[in-house]
Order: C-alpha cells, then sequence, then structure tokens
C-alpha cells in the first residue's frame, strides 16, 4: 500500500467523508490519518464544519451566488 501525502489528503477529504473512495485509497487515507496529527486535526474541523453547518443542497443556493463559488473553486484549483 503507498503511503499518501498530506496534499492528496486534504483532496481527499470531501471524498472520504461521503463514502466515495475505493477500498484501497480509504485505507490509505485511515492509515495517513492515524500517523499524521495535522490531517488528524484538519478532518476533525472538516467534520465539525459539517456538524455545525449542516448539509446546503445545490438548488436552495442562489444561483448567482452558486455561479460564483463554481468559479472561484474552478480558478483556485487551476492555479
Amino acid at each position: 500500500m503507498n503511503s499518501m501525502t498530506c496534499q492528496e489528503f486534504v483532496e481527499l477529504v470531501t471524498d472520504y467523508l461521503e463514502g466515495a473512495l475505493d477500498r484501497e485509497t480509504e485505507g490509505r487515507f485511515a492509515l495517513h490519518a492515524t500517523s499524521c496529527p495535522g490531517c488528524e486535526i484538519y478532518l476533525d474541523q472538516f467534520r465539525e464544519t459539517i456538524r455545525r453547518v449542516g448539509r446546503i443542497e445545490p438548488e436552495t443556493v442562489d444561483p448567482v451566488v452558486l455561479a460564483r463559488l463554481l468559479g472561484a473553486f474552478r480558478d483556485w484549483k487551476q492555479a
């Protein structure tokens, strides 16, 4: 099993929490979370954010706001 970098961990947090990772990647993710204190804290913070904010359904977001958010993340990912 290949080790996981912190950057890869951060990129996969959402997929992990949604149960969308394949078995091998999920295992690598869990192993990294238990062996990297910084990423363990990041995962805990992500879970706490979800717990406090809840889930926002895409259809409830104003279309203008949704377009701006998607554009911001698209531009950030490309940078």
